[in-house]
C-alpha cells in the first residue's frame, strides 16, 4: 500500500509537471490516467490475492461424556486438522485446536459459560440449561431408523435396527431391559402386551444418564412420569453412568435391569455385547425395548458467550466448517462417535420444546 501511494504521488507530480508546461493538456493527461488506473488495478488485484489473515492462538472444542473419554479423543482427533483447513478458508489462522472431553455434560455446559470453551458439542437439555452463557449456532441431523414407534413392543422383533435413507432432526429416547432376571420379566409383559406397573418399575435396577441428558434423563424422567406418577429421582434403586458405554456394560453384566438410552444405541454396541461384554446370544436377543420417549430434537454444536474470540464472522465461519466437514468421508467417520450425519443452521427457538421439558423437571422437583 505503501508502495502504490509513493507511486501515486510521482504520477501526480509528473501530471502537474506536464499541464504547466504543455499548451495541449488533454493530449499528455491521457496517458497519465492510464498510468494511474493501472497502478490502482494492480493494487486491487494485490488485495485480492493477499486476503487478510486472523490468526486464532487457540481454539478450543469440548465434547461430552456420551461415550468413553479416551475413545472420543481418539475418534475426533483429525477433527483438528480439518477444522484448521476450514476454518483457514475462511481466513483464519488457527494456532492450535485443543479437544477436550468433559468430566461430565454440566462440566461443558459450564466451561461454554465461563468462556475456557470456545465451542461444545451438547445435547439440547444441556444447551437450555447453560442458555444464557451459549449461543446455539447448528443442529445435528441423524440417520432414520427403520424402527421409529411410540410403543415399545413394535421394537421388539429380534432383529437388529437399522438406518435407512434420508436424515432426520430429532431422536427418541429408549428404556431398554437387559438379560437379568428382572429385566425379562419386564421384557415379557412388554411382549405379551400387558402394562407395566408402577411396582415393576419400582423394583427395578435402573442405570440412568447425568441429569441434563435429554435421553438419559430428562425425558425418561418424564414418560415415568407420565404413566407412574414417579421420577427417576424417586425410584428406590438407581445408579448413574459416566457414558452410555458404562451404561450398557452394566446391563450386559446384569448389574442393572434397565437403561435409559438414543434410540437405538444398541447399534453402536452390538458388537461389544458379544466381545467386550463376554455375551453369547445377541444383544437384539438379550435386550427388549420397555419404554419410548417422544421425540427429541437433535445434539447441538453451541458456542460461548464468554469466549474471548468469538464474534459473528467467527461464528458464520465455524458454521461453514462443521457443514463442510460432515459431507467429507474423513469428517463423517469424525461426527459418527455421536452418531452425526450432517448439520444444519440452528435458531435458539428450535429448543422450545426441550425448555418445556426443563420446566417440567424443575416443577416435579
Amino acid at each position: 500500500m505503501k508502495k502504490t501511494l509513493v507511486l501515486l504521488l510521482v504520477l501526480v507530480m509528473a501530471m502537474t509537471s506536464f499541464v504547466g508546461c504543455s499548451s495541449k493538456p488533454a493530449e499528455v493527461e491521457e496517458p497519465v490516467a492510464e498510468a494511474v488506473e493501472e497502478v490502482l488495478k494492480e493494487e486491487v488485484k494485490e488485495v485480492v490475492e493477499e486476503p487478510s489473515v486472523i490468526e486464532l492462538e487457540k481454539l478450543v472444542v469440548y465434547f461430552v461424556p456420551s461415550r468413553e473419554p479416551e475413545e472420543i479423543i481418539t475418534a475426533t482427533e483429525p477433527l483438528k486438522g480439518l477444522l484448521s483447513d476450514e476454518l483457514a478458508l475462511a481466513g483464519y489462522e488457527v494456532g492450535e485446536v485443543d479437544i477436550q472431553v468433559g468430566t461430565s455434560y454440566e462440566a461443558v455446559g459450564e466451561a461454554l459459560s465461563a468462556g475456557t470453551a470456545d465451542v461444545g458439542l451438547i445435547p439440547g437439555g444441556t444447551y437450555v440449561l447453560f442458555d444464557d452463557g451459549a449461543e446455539v449456532i447448528l443442529t445435528a441431523t441423524r440417520a432414520g431408523l427403520n424402527k421409529d414407534f411410540d410403543d415399545a413392543k413394535s421394537w421388539n422383533d429380534g432383529l437388529a435396527t437399522e438406518a435407512i435413507d434420508g436424515q432426520v432432526t430429532y431422536y427418541r429416547g429408549l428404556m431398554i431391559a437387559g438379560p437379568s432376571k428382572k429385566g425379562q420379566e419386564l421384557a415379557e409383559k412388554v411382549a405379551s402386551g400387558e402394562a407395566l406397573t408402577k411396582e415393576d418399575i419400582e423394583s427395578a435396577n435402573w442405570g440412568v444418564r447425568s441429569s441434563s441428558s435429554s435421553s438419559g434423563y430428562i425425558y425418561p424422567t418424564i414418560w415415568l412420569q407420565d404413566n407412574f406418577g414417579v421420577m427417576i429421582s424417586e425410584l428406590p434403586n438407581v445408579v448413574q453412568t459416566d457414558s452410555y458405554g458404562s451404561s450398557m456394560a452394566r446391563l450386559a453384566s446384569e448389574q442393572v435391569d434397565v437403561v435409559t438410552i438414543y434410540a437405538d444405541a444398541r447399534r453402536d454396541y452390538a458388537g461389544k455385547w458379544n466381545e467386550e461384554y463376554s455375551r453369547e446370544a445377541t444383544i437384539w436377543e438379550e435386550t427388549s425395548v420397555v419404554g419410548v420417549t417422544p421425540g427429541i430434537y437433535n445434539d447441538t454444536v453451541s458456542v460461548s458467550m464468554s469466549s474471548e474470540i468469538m464474534d459473528d464472522a467467527l461464528i458464520a465461519a465455524l458454521q461453514d466448517a462443521f457443514i463442510n466437514i460432515a459431507q467429507t468421508d474423513a469428517g463423517k467417520e469424525v461426527i459418527s462417535i455421536y452418531s452425526h450425519q450432517g448439520y444444519q443452521i440452528a435458531e435458539s427457538s428450535d429448543y422450545d420444546n426441550e425448555r418445556k421439558a426443563q420446566e417440567i423437571i424443575k416443577s416435579m422437583n
